[in-house]
Parts: structure tokens; sequence; C-alpha cells
């Protein structure tokens, strides 16, 4: 589905159902829609699968990759969360507005390493900032076909954050499928995945045009 933002663009939509009993049941997920339409903008080959579905009950947006992924390539240099710029990952971006004036950021790799920081447009990052304590949680798993990213997300801290407005959480969907570990010589050979394309010229997610909308149904 799309929607029309205030400056015509056609954005995409996925609507999120609400669950009461959540959330820890093998069979809940099949309760969630489906959405695996990404796609490598700046790349013609057939990108590796990715499977993304969310909930939500009364407390809680609950996320849900499910990644195939042939070598999962996790960076180990630094030490701390930003080794997750050159891992594979799943990410989502949430914004207040069009302009970008403020969006948060959130970058998991396989093994449950979270970048989670602030931004403005264009490009300037405060990757010291955290999400609010408590508010976020994160669980993966590997196995034989890639791995999978469970996120738990509370409505609280998106509200508060000025996230989540009448039920609409507008968002981008993202994943980074590491190729090539970087080296002292270069960075990470990475392919970028996406729900909805750009239209950029070069790999860009941190452009009004990489957001699409999330909508809370009853």
């Amino acid at each position: 589905m799309v929607f029309l933002s205030s400056h015509n663009l056609i954005m995409k939509k996925y609507f999120i159902l609400k669950v009461k009993d959540l959330i820890e049941s093998k069979d809940v997920w099949d309760k969630a829609i489906l959405l695996q339409d990404f796609s490598l903008p700046w790349n013609s080959e057939k990108p590796q699968k990715t499977s993304f579905r969310a909930l939500y009950d009364d407390e809680f947006l609950y996320l849900r990759y499910d990644v195939e992924e042939e070598n999962i390539n996790i960076c180990s240099k630094k030490g701390n969360k930003r080794d997750v710029i050159n891992s594979d990952r799943v990410e989502i971006f949430f914004r207040k507005n069009e302009k970008l004036d403020q969006y948060y950021c959130l970058e998991i790799d396989p093994n449950g390493l979270v970048l989670d920081y602030v931004a403005s447009y264009y490009r300037k990052f405060d990757r010291d900032w955290t999400w609010p304590k408590n508010q976020m949680f994160v669980k993966t798993n590997s196995n034989k076909e890639g791995y999978n990213v469970d996120v738990k997300i509370s409505l609280a801290s998106l509200r508060n954050l000025g996230l989540l407005n009448n039920n609409i959480i507008e968002s981008g969907i993202f994943r980074a499928d590491c190729i090539k570990l970087p080296t002292d010589d270069s960075n990470a050979d990475i392919k970028w995945i996406s729900w909805v394309n750009p239209k950029t010229k070069i790999p860009d997610f941190h452009v009004p045009s990489s957001f699409g909308i999330l909508e809370l149904k009853e």
C-alpha cells in the first residue's frame, strides 16, 4: 500500500496488527503481515531474502527480521557499538517529520550489538546518544539460513520521542549485507537493501525519500 506525504511523495505503508497475549509463543508471528518487499536500489542483483514483521500490544512494539545470509560477517575491531557500522546488520530509522530535523536510528548486528543514535539532516550523527534505558530490548539468533533479530520497543518511548502520533510511525527499514569485512586499507564492502527505494545516485538512507509509514491497526 502507498501513502501520499504532505509533499505529495508516494510513501509505502505497512500495517501493524494488535495482539493481546504476546510474545513467546512460536506461532504468534503468523498473525503478523509478512513484508518481503526489499530491493538493492543501487545494485541490479537480486538481494538475499529479508523478511520483516511487526506486531504491538498495549505497551510494546515488536519487530522481527528474518535474514537469509550465506556468510555472516561481524566486525570486532573497535570493541564498542560502532563496530556495527562494518558488520552485517538490520536497521530501522524513526523520524519526527519529513525535514529530518530529528530522527532516531537502530542498527543491530547478528550478535545483538545495537548501534543506537540520534541524527538530523544532513547526516549529523550523535552516536553517543542511547535509546531510553529499559525501553528497548533485542534478541538475536543465528541459524543455517542466516539470522533473525527480535526488537521490543516501548510505545511510551516512541511517544516521548515524538515518533508515534495518531497510530502512525514514519520509518525506514533497511539491511546492510556485509560482503567483506574492513581491512586496515579499506572499509567494509556492503550491499545496501531497503524497503523503500530512496532514488538517490549513491547509497544513502539518511534522506527523506527512504522512509515509509508503519500504522498501528486495532
